[in-house]
C-alpha cells in the first residue's frame, strides 16, 4: 500500500511538471480551459452574465435615483409658504426620483396630523428602498454559489481521477489522473472568479444603495422640519 502510494504521488508530480512544462512551451487559450472545464463551466457562464446584468441595471438605476436637482427642496420651500401645494406636487412628479416621490406622499398628506404624515412618507420611503434594492438577492446568491459550483467541480474532478485509477489497476497512466485534476482545477478558479467579481459588486451597489437612502432621509427630515415650523 505503502508503494501505491508513493506510486501516486510520483505520478502526481510528473503531471504536474508536464503540465507546467505544456504550458510554457504550447499555451493554452482561455476557450480551452473553458472547454476542459466541462458543462459545469456553461452554469457559471450562464451566472457571470447574470451578474453583470444585474450589476449594470442596477447601478443605472441607483444613478437615477441619487441624481436630484440642489434647489429642490429650495423650490418645495417657496411653495409650501406661499401655500401653492399644488405646484409642489407637480414640481415632484416632472423631478421623477425616490427624494420626489416621498416629498410627494408628505405634501399629498398636508392637513392631517404630522404623524399620520410621517407614516406616509417612511412607508413610501420602504416602497423605494424595495425598489432600489430589486435584483440584490440574486446577486448575493451569485457570490456564493458560484465558488460552491467550482469547488463541486474539483470533488467531481478529483472523484474522476481516482475513478480511473481504480479502474487502470496497477497500470496508472499519466493521462487518467490528469484528465480529472484538469477538470477539478479549472471548474474551481471559474467558481472563484465568478463569486469573487459578484461579490464585490453586490457591496459596491449596496454602498451606493446606502448614500441614497441617507439622502432620503436628509431630506425627508428637511420636509418634516418644513411642516412643523409655526405658521406666518
Amino acid at each position: 500500500m505503502v508503494q501505491n502510494l508513493e506510486s501516486v504521488e510520483k505520478i502526481v508530480d510528473s503531471t504536474t511538471r508536464t503540465s507546467a512544462s505544456g504550458l510554457q512551451d504550447e499555451g493554452i487559450s482561455l476557450i480551452e480551459l473553458f472547454l476542459a472545464g466541462g458543462w459545469m463551466m456553461w452554469v457559471l457562464l450562464a451566472l457571470s452574465f447574470i451578474a453583470i446584468w444585474i450589476f449594470v441595471e442596477r447601478l443605472m438605476a441607483i444613478y437615477k435615483a441619487s441624481k436630484i436637482d440642489d434647489r429642490f427642496m429650495d423650490q418645495i420651500k417657496q411653495y409650501v409658504h406661499s401655500g401653492q401645494i399644488n405646484y409642489a406636487i407637480d414640481l415632484c412628479r416632472m423631478t421623477e426620483s425616490p427624494i420626489a416621490r416621498l416629498i410627494e406622499k408628505g405634501l399629498e398628506r398636508i392637513g392631517r396630523p404630522l404623524s399620520d404624515v410621517q407614516t406616509a412618507v417612511e412607508n413610501m420611503g420602504n416602497l423605494e428602498v424595495s425598489r432600489l434594492e430589486r435584483g440584490l438577492p440574486m446577486l448575493a446568491t451569485v457570490s456564493g454559489g458560484a465558488p460552491m459550483i467550482g469547488f463541486l467541480g474539483t470533488v467531481v474532478g478529483m472523484i474522476k481521477a481516482f475513478y480511473n485509477m481504480a479502474v487502470a489497476g496497477s497500470s496508472i497512466d499519466i493521462a487518467l489522473l490528469s484528465e480529472g485534476i484538469y477538470f477539478a482545477l479549472v471548474t474551481t478558479v471559474g467558481g472563484l472568479i465568478v463569486g469573487i467579481m459578484a461579490f464585490f459588486g453586490y457591496n459596491y451597489l449596496v454602498a451606493r444603495i446606502e448614500s441614497v437612502i441617507y439622502k432620503m432621509e436628509s431630506n425627508t427630515i428637511e420636509f418634516m422640519d418644513l411642516l412643523n415650523e409655526p405658521a406666518e
